[in-house]
């Protein structure tokens, strides 16, 4: 993720594509965008792209060319990249306010589950006036989603540390699974 001002460049949604009902930015509506049904154009791009080191030219109607802004040239390529695996984007404001649904759908967990995280400060939240509804910052939603990637890293890191420590590498999978069941009886 690389931000860019106050943008958000690049947001890689789940399956479905959907955070739910979006909030309106200022200037436009947001929108998910479906990769292609045929990915070979956005492959094409993406070689093209891979083998270029200075940043692309936007090739103007009447044949003018300007050279991308490297902000611009960054964003078109995560972009490509993103849709040449089969995901959709969505390239937002790093301000944009999220619902608490849109958020939950963001870390892939249910309201309840995001509800309690913000009861617990975990993620920082606005009040909207006096009503019950809460509103969080994409950005703030997209920092605990960075932290806790991190924190399972490093977890399933340390697992496997010590599993090789143990010599559970070394193991066949019939002695592991008999291993294991030995260990969940005691």
């Amino acid at each position: 993720m690389h931000s860019v001002g106050d943008m958000d460049v690049l947001n890689v949604l789940g399956d479905n594509g959907d955070m739910s009902t979006p909030v309106p930015t200022p200037s436009r509506e947001p929108r998910v965008v479906a990769p292609p049904e045929d990915l070979q154009e956005m492959l094409n791009l993406a070689r093209l792209l891979e083998d270029c080191s200075a940043p692309a030219m936007l090739l103007g109607p009447d044949g003018e060319q300007i050279p991308l802004p490297l902000e611009v040239d960054e964003v078109l390529r995560q972009v490509v990249s993103a849709m040449g695996s089969g995901a959709s984007v969505s390239v937002e404001p790093i301000d944009r306010q999220l619902t608490t649904q849109q958020a939950a759908n963001l870390l892939g967990v249910s309201r309840n589950t995001l509800v309690r995280l913000l009861d617990e400060h975990e993620l920082p939240f606005e009040r909207l006036g006096a009503s019950r509804h809460r509103r969080l910052r994409l950005q703030d939603v997209l920092a605990y989603r960075e932290r806790k990637r991190i924190d399972r890293r490093s977890r399933l890191d340390e697992l496997t540390r010590q599993a090789s420590e143990d010599g559970l590498y070394d193991v066949d999978a019939g002695a592991y699974r008999s291993a294991l069941a030995e260990a969940r009886k005691s």
